[in-house]
């Protein structure tokens, strides 16, 4: 058997990375780094998203972003999504149509907090400012075929092949019509 002065270097290398990795190992007697507490709120909010926007895995990063925001813009908002929340746990609640109802019949004012809630998730919007773009949702149905604006993927003429036919929906809504309202910019 030939030995390189490549294969010498490499396993010399090897040894002395073995050796370094061995003593830098932590010692047994160091306390991990406090887990940061979870905000109630945050948590209570995340529940309650996972409620109203039907899906099982939200981004928990977004999720504070949009609190935060909803929170900074109207701090009555903490209060309500605690109620939704409540709601939602005292009556078992599990469709996003069973919670809008409880809370329609409840108060008429957590209507506009589960607005501010599915705008924020799927329009990336919270307190009247883009707190995220990209990971709305509103782009999570078309993520393997259209991207947002100045993404473009695909092959060429990828938008000319005919999209698959989607049957039309037959639920009904689960808030009352709201009226028409322009929000100043």
């Amino acid at each position: 058997m030939r030995l390189m002065r490549r294969d010498v270097l490499l396993s010399g290398i090897g040894a002395l990375a073995a050796w370094g990795g061995a003593s830098a190992a932590p010692a047994l007697d160091t306390v991990p780094p406090p887990v940061p507490a979870v905000d109630p709120g945050l948590a209570r909010f995340m529940d309650v998203s996972h409620c109203l926007t039907d899906r099982t895995e939200l981004d928990s990063t977004v999720g504070a972003a949009l609190y935060a925001g909803m929170v900074q813009a109207k701090p009555e908002r903490t209060a309500q999504i605690a109620t939704l929340y409540d709601l939602k746990a005292k009556y078992r609640l599990i469709t996003a149509a069973e919670l809008a109802k409880a809370a329609e019949k409840a108060d008429k004012a957590l209507k506009e907090t589960i607005h501010d809630i599915m705008i924020g998730w799927y329009r990336g919007v919270a307190g009247g400012k883009v707190v995220v773009y990209r990971t709305a949702l509103m782009f999570d149905i078309t993520k393997d075929a259209i991207y947002p604006k100045t993404y473009a993927a695909g092959g060429p003429f990828y938008w000319t092949t005919k999209p698959p036919e989607v049957a039309r929906p037959t639920g009904l809504p689960a808030l009352s019509p709201s009226p028409f309202v322009v929000e100043p910019t």
